[in-house]
């Protein structure tokens, strides 16, 4: 059944029911094939290797290494992801993040710093974001400044689409697992503060679901696969 709903998902993209990436954010439909991502997102999509270290488990026979892997990807258009994934190999563990990366891609609210000039160039309020002991504060900042934080977040701001942003960080920041995952944390309530610009009466239409439910009744029918003669 769930690779069903999977396969469904991406046949929906393909047939052109959902047109664009915003609509999945719009009805909070789960995304559960990296796929999907790479259909909307495709070639703009950049992804950087974080960090890749080794972590150790004590067994019986002595220590059981393998390694952790962090992914940021993002398009420097508003979409951002970061996947974490540990395997036995460097190779797997990175493969593993990067899908991991594609399935938390989240929309990225932009603003401005003062008057609505041009396009937005920075966060549009101020936002934090903890995991661990690590918390990162996004503060708006004017046209021109920059991205004024440190190499983690840089990254990750830079991925989003930001221009313009000063950072503040407390905690143990040299954990960069839980750098990374504060910044990002930061960024995504962007999006979930209501700001008076988006106090608007909202206009509520049918979800996916509800809209091509004939299409989504019809039972999938695997096709067989060709034979290849030698």
């Amino acid at each position: 059944k769930q690779w069903y709903q999977r396969r469904v998902a991406i046949t929906a993209g393909k047939d052109g029911m959902i047109k664009r990436i915003e609509e999945i954010y719009l009805f909070s439909l789960p995304i559960k094939e990296a796929e999907i991502i790479d259909f909307f997102l495709g070639s703009k999509l950049k992804d950087e290797v974080l960090k890749v270290m080794p972590v150790q488990k004590q067994t019986r026979a002595g220590q059981r290494t393998r390694f952790k892997a962090f992914v940021a990807i993002g398009d420097s258009d508003g979409h951002i992801g970061l996947g974490v994934k540990c395997s036995k190999e460097v190779a797997t563990a990175i493969r593993g993040a990067i899908i991991l990366a594609k399935l938390s891609v989240i929309p990225v609210r932009r603003g401005y710093w003062g008057n609505k000039i041009g396009a937005p160039h920075t966060v549009p309020c101020k936002v934090t974001g903890k995991c661990g002991s690590v918390l990162v504060r996004l503060v708006p900042a004017p046209r021109g400044t920059g991205l004024v934080s440190a190499p983690v977040p840089k990254k990750l701001l830079s991925m989003a689409g930001f221009e313009d942003c000063y950072t503040c960080a407390t905690g143990q920041t040299a954990t960069l697992g839980n750098f990374a995952k504060a910044t990002f944390a930061a960024i995504a309530k962007t999006y979930s503060y209501l700001t008076p610009d988006m106090w608007s009466p909202t206009v509520f239409t049918n979800s996916p679901y509800q809209e091509y439910t004939d299409f989504l009744a019809k039972p999938f029918v695997k096709q067989p696969k060709k034979e290849v003669k030698y």
